[in-house]
């Protein structure tokens, strides 16, 4: 995308919608010699938040990831970012084949000693039907164990408080103040539109809440675009218990967990009716959730295994 195609829908949708005095307006760029160089296009288009997808600053690693960009692009991209734009991201990917502690140790602090506004930090997991599935498969490469994935998660969170940076959310670390306020819309379970190819999105109506989802495909979608004055395919109106189950998985991801009020007032039950009670009352016996009067969150000791505790959780 050029700067001139950003500047263009900047203007568009704040000309629809009323803007807030201190917008987040953020983009996601490829830390390449050619996106780099645009960098400051996007910044006079408006752009006040850059998103670097850099995942390694090791080439080897990169590689293996099959991104384009080098290491040494990737830290000129966040050298150049942090002149240009008021707030950056960018996001690491760790527990790699063949990384040690050491070495994720090593690599964190490099980058956050460019920048250490916010950063998103994520385990590699293997996706079905990816070919880092059928490689896995082949045992062409391990991944830590359990054990090992712990440690390497506890360290991630022990490198970026020395720096300043809460785990505001599982895989995302943040100063005060600089939390990414699109993310926060979706993980408090609030609305949003979701309008490009293959996006989703939450709209109230009334008393209902919608799923909305776009055409995937880039062509298809802006040819049903030019049709019906949208790419949208599908409004599925959500019930009661799929929308406590949305809020749940989305809620207990950050640390500051879910408003109970706002639980029974957004999704028309209360905890007890949306989860299986028994998992519930363990969950919190064992200290992997904390309830207060008017929250529920996930502990520390919960956060290390949140996807299979939400898993058994959810009804």
């Amino acid at each position: 995308m050029t700067p001139e195609s950003v500047a263009a829908l900047i203007e568009d949708a704040t000309s629809l919608f009323e803007p807030l005095p201190d917008l987040e307006i953020t983009l996601e760029a490829n830390p390449t010699s050619v996106e780099a160089g645009r960098l400051a296009g996007f910044r006079q288009a408006g752009v006040n938040r850059v998103s670097l997808g850099i995942q390694a600053l090791d080439d080897a690693a990169l590689k293996f990831l099959g991104r384009e960009h080098s290491a040494p692009q990737a830290l000129a991209a966040l050298e150049t970012a942090r002149k240009l734009f008021p707030r950056i991201t960018f996001d690491l990917i760790y527990a790699r084949p063949g990384q040690s502690l050491t070495d994720w140790r090593q690599e964190l602090d490099t980058a956050l000693r460019l920048v250490a506004d916010h950063v998103s930090l994520y385990q590699l997991t293997i996706e079905p039907g990816t070919k880092f599935e059928a490689l896995y498969r082949t045992g062409t490469f391990t991944l830590p164990d359990e054990e090992e994935a712990a440690a390497l998660y506890e360290e991630t969170a022990e490198i970026t408080a020395r720096h300043g940076l809460a785990d505001y959310e599982v895989s995302n670390y943040a100063r005060p103040g600089s939390e990414s306020r699109h993310n926060l819309t979706y993980w408090r379970y609030g609305d949003y539109l979701g309008l490009g190819p293959g996006a989703h999105g939450r709209v109230t109506e009334g008393d209902a809440l919608f799923a909305t989802r776009r055409h995937r495909a880039p062509e298809p979608w802006a040819d049903l675009v030019e049709r019906t004055g949208t790419g949208q395919t599908s409004q599925d109106r959500l019930d009661p218990q799929e929308r406590a189950r949305e809020m749940l998985l989305m809620g207990l991801r950050v640390k500051e967990g879910i408003s109970l009020p706002r639980f029974v007032a957004r999704t028309g039950l209360t905890l007890e009716q949306a989860t299986d009670a028994t998992i519930l009352q363990a969950a919190l016996e064992e200290n992997y959730l904390h309830r207060t009067a008017t929250t529920l969150s996930a502990t520390p000791e919960g956060r290390l295994r949140l996807e299979a505790l939400l898993h058994a959780l959810v009804v």
